[in-house]
């Protein structure tokens, strides 16, 4: 594992490209891997290089006269955003999200998830420092279509997405990016936020802990900021969305509740496989009958509509599954974020078995 001084002095030759690529290629080979799978971590190399190396302090853009008026205007929001994040969240103050890339593409990186025919507990994929997680990030998508191909040839469930920001777990300084600066201000705010939670509190090997402690104090963090800002406009709109986030979120986790127990029936494989595809299209169904109710609205028919698999529902449930128990244990705390932090790092000290049927308890739908 890279001790402290290691990465910081990888990350000023980024920044003053003091190392031949070369170098920097070999070297995160050595310390991860042991080239066990070159390839894979040779692009890791070159694509975090790349992304470290394009970074600009936000206040020097800020300041130049040649900075286009639009993205000076958003830099300086996410200064504001930054610091609330520290002051108001109590989340990492150090120089992650002070400085800002454009990458030059429309996402920072592209997932690969993968899941049984029959199951819709993910893979996972090990890494030395993120542990184990349910999924296989690349930095170019032609690599990670070429990886989902490969695991589709195994008869896995499959797919590949775009992602537009990542956490190096306070490893580098993470910058803003072109992929989200651009974003409404709510979720410009929510992304920051999630991005810095992951620094707050990271557990190697559950990814399903992680995903949905980040989320949780991304949208705390989303409530808190629109209030302090009196965007009442913005408040309105951003709770509507969550109303109908939340009710297309509950429609997936229980299809995929259907499935999972489906798969664990003694049902015949053959049967098993057709029973899938019917519950696919009685999600179908169901989400035609939710939009109805919201007017025709159709922000979420793109997920909706592409060809659905396991790997789909299992990825949702990652981000998702334990947020109620988190917000219950923020509730227990009278919204009070540090004691919040400290009971979920508490959590994260125990046992995966202890640690789950803690949550379960804390969720609101078991009480």
């Amino acid at each position: 594992m890279l001790k402290k001084t290691e990465r910081r002095h990888l990350e000023k030759a980024a920044a003053g490209h003091e190392w031949p690529m070369w170098c920097l290629v070999v070297f995160f080979c050595l310390v991860l891997a042991g080239c066990a799978e070159i390839n894979y971590y040779r692009q890791a190399a070159l694509g975090q290089w790349q992304l470290l190396a394009q970074r600009r302090d936000i206040q020097e853009l800020v300041g130049a006269e040649q900075t286009p008026a639009d993205l000076k205007q958003r830099l300086e929001l996410v200064q504001s955003i930054r610091d609330f994040a520290s002051a108001e969240l109590l989340l990492p103050d150090n120089n992650s999200y002070r400085t800002y890339a454009d990458l030059g593409r429309a996402y920072a990186v592209w997932n690969v998830v993968a899941a049984p025919p029959l199951s819709v507990d993910p893979l996972t994929w090990c890494f030395p420092v993120a542990g184990c997680v349910p999924y296989r990030g690349y930095f170019d998508e032609g690599r990670a279509q070429h990886f989902a191909r490969r695991l589709e040839e195994q008869g896995l469930d499959v797919h590949a997405y775009g992602v537009p920001a990542y956490s190096t777990l306070n490893w580098f300084d993470d910058p803003v990016l072109n992929t989200f600066i651009y974003y409404p201000e709510a979720h410009l705010a929510g992304l920051i936020f999630h991005e810095l939670a992951h620094q707050q509190l990271y557990i190697k090997d559950d990814g399903t802990f992680n995903e949905s402690f980040a989320r949780t104090v991304e949208l705390v963090g989303v409530e808190r900021w629109l209030t302090l800002r009196q965007q009442q406009g913005e408040m309105s709109a951003y709770r509507q969305y969550r109303s109908r986030q939340q009710e297309f979120i509950d429609l997936v986790l229980l299809t995929r509740q259907e499935l999972e127990t489906l798969y664990l029936s003694d049902i015949a494989e053959s049967s098993q496989r057709a029973t899938k595809e019917q519950l696919v299209k009685e999600f179908r169904r169901r989400y035609v009958a939710l939009k109805q109710q919201w007017g025709g609205d159709e922000r979420f028919d793109g997920w909706v509509n592409r060809p659905l698999n396991n790997s789909h529902f299992a990825a949702v449930a990652t981000y998702h599954t334990y947020v109620p128990a988190f917000f219950s244990l923020l509730d227990r705390h009278a919204g009070d974020l540090r004691p919040f932090y400290q009971a979920a790092a508490e959590l994260a000290d125990m046992s995966p078995a202890r640690r789950n049927a803690a949550l379960q308890e804390l969720n609101p739908a078991a009480q």
